[in-house]
């Protein structure tokens, strides 16, 4: 029977989708270095200093990373668009000389499409990230960067959210013209690939919350996104309230909800942030929390009651790419576990179009 419920989930376009992620991420890097470049050029060509973004759920988390990203790396002010602005009040904000980009796995909504069409006819500098390059957010683009990510089937976003994640760091690369970078983008697919071997464990563990109800997710950094993207998923697929936040946020009065066996989930891979993660678990373990802990450093795993161990070697600003891959993991094995569809979760669609 086990057998069976398994087979039928690799059977599922969710299942597949999350595995075809290092195909996805080596057919990116290779077919849109030279589009990418054009649009590091012309970045550098107008001297622009601020990026704004304009995205919507899944999309939006590809934006919080990009805030990290090109803020350390190259030195730009980012900040994510208020599209009601432009397609309900109609008051848009002069943009100035910022580079406005728009995010989209289908490239069909009305208000990113707004936010676009106005940063053209202000004269900004326009580009956008999409897996459809023939959408009309795509056609409001003085740039258009293909996802590469192929048909995704599953109405939970995996596969195009990694492309998006690769796409800004690609921008950041080229932006730097940092060798090291260069070096470290290169080996992510293949970082990819040994981070799905997580699948099993995730497996064995989901079981065990299948009555949970609430939880929260915890990530800071570069891994900020993460948080917001594992919550999501785990909201869609799961039907969990599940909330992100910093670290350091949650410090700010969330701690209130913590209670013996309260499940957090941290996001805690090496890097500059990691003794401030550490510090923030022994404060979880002094209140008696259930951690489930997402690290690549064996002294964070300990710390954790459910550790997931992430391959070592990835460089903290690349992480994200790789330790969204667990959360997607364990959504799905949620979900699994709890006889859901995990390809068509309910009451939403592929294609949400807001105004």
């Amino acid at each position: 029977m086990l057998s069976h419920a398994k087979t039928m989930l690799t059977t599922t376009h969710l299942y597949q989708e999350i595995h075809e992620q290092p195909a996805v991420l080596r057919r990116f890097l290779a077919a849109e270095r030279a589009p990418m470049a054009a649009l590091a050029a012309a970045i550098h060509a107008r001297q622009i200093r601020h990026v704004v973004i304009a995205a919507r759920g899944t999309s939006d988390n590809a934006g919080r990373y990009a805030q990290y990203v090109l803020g350390a790396f190259n030195g730009l002010t980012v900040t994510l668009a208020t599209p009601s602005l432009f397609s309900i009040y109609k008051r848009p904000p002069q943009f100035g000389d910022a580079l406005v980009l728009g995010i989209s796995q289908s490239g069909k909504s009305p208000d990113i499409v707004a936010v676009l069409a106005e940063a053209r006819r202000q004269g900004a500098l326009t580009a956008v990230f999409t897996n459809t390059p023939t959408s009309p957010l795509a056609a409001q683009g003085d740039f258009v960067i293909n996802l590469q990510a192929g048909a995704e089937q599953a109405v939970a976003a995996t596969k195009s959210y990694s492309s998006s994640l690769t796409a800004v760091a690609l921008l950041s690369t080229l932006l730097a013209a940092d060798a090291e970078m260069e070096t470290a983008l290169q080996q992510l697919p293949d970082a990819v690939a040994a981070t799905l071997a997580m699948s099993a464990p995730i497996a064995a563990v989901a079981p065990r919350y299948r009555y949970m109800q609430r939880s929260v997710v915890i990530g800071r950094g570069f891994n900020y996104a993460t948080a917001f993207e594992m919550a999501l998923k785990m909201k869609e697929l799961t039907y969990t309230i599940v909330e992100p936040y910093s670290s350091a946020d949650f410090l700010h009065g969330p701690l209130a909800l913590i209670e013996p066996g309260f499940p957090v989930i941290v996001i805690a891979p090496a890097g500059v942030m990691l003794p401030e993660m550490q510090d923030f678990m022994r404060i979880l373990r002094d209140r008696e929390a259930e951690i489930v802990g997402i690290s690549d450093d064996g002294a964070t795993l300990e710390l954790a009651r459910i550790p997931l161990a992430l391959p070592h070697g990835v460089p903290e600003w690349l992480s994200p790419i790789t330790a969204i891959v667990p959360g997607q993991l364990f959504a799905m094995h949620l979900a699994h576990t709890r006889d859901l569809n995990v390809d068509a979760p309910r009451a939403i669609r592929k294609v949400t179009e807001t105004q």
